[in-house]
């Protein structure tokens, strides 16, 4: 049997990765499970499947549950309890499916303790990609993916010599605004982004998917997990959402890997991995007509794509003030503080103000990150 430890369980990924454990109660067993403030989920989560430790990173949400729990789980509060369910003694593998930059010191914290890191959160290694790989390295730890994208490649890859492997090829729905007039789309409502054709997923994630920023931090990523150079990392749009991302090799052949836009299957493959097991879930078949669509991406309306390809070039600290910056835009645009156009305006602006950059340590990977998210506070305050 599998223990898992469980990095925001309430979220979309978290809970589909307990629909997963639902499904084979005999090979899965949760030990430790952390959200950020919803204690009503939280809390039936820990009745059901009775961790050992749990916790809400919201210090009030935590006095609340304290107040309603009284079971034998130890309960865990603060920032204090993500870094304590990423290092769970018990749990072999930690599903980190936190938000934003928030996911990097707790997967530091699991690659140290030697866990098997199944990673659903992007940004680990859109920010600190040089310092994650390498501890990874010393501390002989896996990263599996998590994120259908980079499942789809990892699986593609499996059983290739990476010498005949020319690129990886990652697709994206395109998002809510793909079909947009060009002079709508920095207009565009919160509530307009929200409606993604395919995908059921977090805030955050569907409007990144909307302008493309998702997509952007996937490319990096990919950089990171795979290896691959930008040179050879394309992107191309494909609406349905039924092939989840294609490898190239050098003699022109094209490996894909497709199935119905279910994130349990991808997430079950990093459980389970290397073996498969039955999951129970609506199946791609091909009794029925079945029409799959490819553009290239939309450079100029949705040019957040483009820009991250050129701060995963320049490296450094760049992606991860990419990161910072676009996080705190996104949520103002939510909030209604921000237009949609003017998100990666906020972005651009901060990477400009960026000067010498120090050495790549986590300490000033911190700093950077702060002063990418105050930098884009006064844009957006301006």
């Amino acid at each position: 049997m599998k223990t898992i430890s469980i990095l925001g369980s309430t979220g979309s990924i978290g809970t589909q990765t307990l629909d997963v454990v639902r499904q084979h109660p005999d090979l899965f067993s949760v030990k430790a499970i952390v959200a950020y403030k919803n204690v009503e989920l939280l809390e039936a989560q820990i009745n059901e499947f009775k961790p050992e430790m749990a916790g809400l990173v919201d210090e009030e949400a935590y006095k609340e549950l304290k107040k309603r729990y009284t079971g034998p789980t130890k309960l865990v509060g603060g920032q204090e309890a993500l870094i304590t369910a990423a290092t769970w003694p018990t749990a072999e593998l930690v599903v980190t499916a936190v938000v934003g930059a928030a996911g990097i010191e707790p997967t530091i914290e699991a690659i140290k303790a030697k866990k098997t890191i199944g990673l659903a959160n992007k940004e680990t290694l859109v920010a600190g990609g040089p310092l994650i790989t390498s501890l990874c390295k010393e501390y002989g730890v896996q990263l599996l993916p998590i994120d259908s994208e980079h499942s789809a490649i990892f699986q593609c890859l499996e059983g290739q010599k990476r010498d005949n492997v020319d690129s990886l090829l990652i697709t994206a729905s395109g998002g809510p605004l793909r079909t947009w007039d060009s002079d709508k789309i920095p207009m565009a409502t919160a509530a307009d982004c929200l409606r993604h054709p395919t995908w059921n997923m977090g805030n955050k994630i569907t409007i990144d998917s909307a302008t493309l920023f998702n997509k952007g931090l996937e490319v990096i990523e990919a950089h990171w997990l795979f290896g691959f150079d930008f040179d050879h990392i394309k992107v191309t749009v494909h609406p349905q959402s039924i092939v989840h991302s294609m490898i190239m090799m050098k003699d022109g052949a094209i490996l894909a890997q497709l199935g119905n836009p279910d994130m349990r299957e991808p997430i079950q493959y990093a459980l389970t991995y290397p073996e498969r097991k039955p999951l129970h879930m609506d199946v791609l078949t091909f009794d029925k007509v079945l029409q799959l669509e490819f553009f290239p991406p939309r450079y100029e309306d949705f040019p957040a794509l483009q820009l991250a390809f050129e701060v995963g070039r320049a490296g450094g600290f760049k992606p991860a003030v990419f990161n910072a910056a676009n996080e705190e835009a996104v949520y103002a645009f939510l909030a209604g503080k921000l237009r949609f156009g003017d998100i990666y305006k906020t972005v651009v602006s901060v990477l400009e103000q960026m000067e010498s950059e120090p050495e790549f340590t986590l300490p000033n990977l911190r700093q950077m990150d702060l002063w990418a998210r105050e930098t884009a506070h006064k844009y957006i305050e301006k």
